[in-house]
């Protein structure tokens, strides 16, 4: 059953009915996640149509929406009042219930994962500045470190003339589809979109979901853990001397490094530690699969070694066992989570392979 609920009261009803036919419950936002964690046979809740602002306090910089609300459809309701959020992941077209419940972060190690941002320390987070994150391009030496900051200045017209239109999309999808029956081409297409994409002039515009956000134009697989801040170069080291070590793997650009601030949220990535998230990515030219396997292992294993922890909205292989390992207060978790859910009506595949 599909439920698209408009009010508080009409969730109470649908979470009745699933008590009363012994049915489990899970609730969908915006369906960007690559994983199968909003997955069930079910019944499944739409926020869709609880997607509004109820309150925007401009003094203290806060703003009370409901979950179901895209950020795409946020962004300019905040502007309209001179806000915006502190800090976005790459993509808008996502809920505010889903990115603070699927622990989704972008950079700057004074920032926190988003969910941070609903805790009593949001005016500090709008008072910071100060973004960083660095691309590697693999089977290359090619880094692009890139830093940003708060701005009051106009926008500009200096923007790369080459992303401003589609057609650098269609170009890298149809050079990624050729490297699938010439893999060696791989190296060379990452270093010419490196020149390409970070040689041109920068836009400066004062609007955060511009800066932070991107469109991603077609398919791709991605992974992307949370790793001790301290242990970054170990673990890029080893994943390039991998791919160096193995000539027939091949690795899409970028391998995206970016860093976050420690919280005491009992599952987030970021629990009690400064972070390093650094996330890989496979492109699916015209929807055709590109061998990753190996890449996928090799860097999951990478990963774990240096003590890392998957986003919880992206693709990985853990379990219980894993995560006992990865997070001090996960029995604790498990604990609260039994208790305000003993029948197990909010759980689904997924989920039960992460509690039990």
């Amino acid at each position: 059953m599909y439920f698209q609920p408009t009010s508080v009261e009409e969730v109470r009803e649908v979470l009745a009915l699933a008590r009363q036919q012994n049915k489990r419950v899970k609730v969908v936002g915006g369906g960007h996640s690559p994983s199968d964690i909003a997955c069930t046979d079910g019944f499944m809740i739409h926020m869709g149509k609880m997607n509004r602002v109820l309150k925007v306090d401009t003094e203290k910089k806060q703003v009370t929406v409901e979950a179901g609300i895209l950020l795409a459809d946020l962004h300019p309701q905040l502007d309209k009042h001179g806000l915006a959020l502190s800090n976005l992941g790459a993509v808008s077209d996502v809920t505010a219930g889903g990115v603070i419940g699927s622990g989704t972060h972008n950079t700057g190690i004074k920032h926190g994962i988003l969910a941070t941002q609903v805790l009593d320390n949001l005016d500090s987070h709008l008072k910071k500045s100060e973004y960083f994150r660095f691309l590697w391009f693999p089977h290359s030496e090619n880094v692009s470190v890139i830093y940003q900051d708060h701005t009051n200045k106009p926008p500009s017209s200096s923007a790369n003339w080459f992303w401003d239109y589609a057609i650098g999309f269609y170009l890298l999808e149809f050079l990624l589809w050729i490297s699938t029956f010439l893999p060696g081409l791989v190296g060379w297409i990452n270093r010419f979109f490196f020149w390409l994409l970070f040689n041109g002039k920068k836009e400066n515009c004062n609007l955060s979901h511009k800066i932070f956000t991107y469109e991603c134009r077609f398919k791709q697989h991605v992974q992307d853990w949370a790793i001790p801040r301290e242990k970054t170069k170990e673990a890029l080291l080893e994943l390039k001397a991998m791919l160096e070590a193995n000539p027939k793997v091949v690795a899409h650009y970028p391998v995206e490094v970016r860093f976050t601030r420690g919280d005491d949220i009992l599952l987030s990535p970021c629990f009690q530690r400064d972070s390093c998230y650094m996330n890989i990515i496979m492109y699916r030219p015209y929807g055709k699969d590109v061998p990753r396997l190996d890449y996928w292992l090799a860097y999951e294993t990478i990963m774990k070694k240096v003590g890392g922890r998957p986003h919880w909205a992206k693709a990985h292989n853990c379990t219980r066992k894993d995560f006992e390992k990865m997070y001090p207060a996960f029995q604790r978790f498990c604990a609260i989570r039994e208790k305000l859910d003993p029948t197990g009506m909010f759980l689904n595949a997924y989920l039960e392979k992460v509690f039990y």
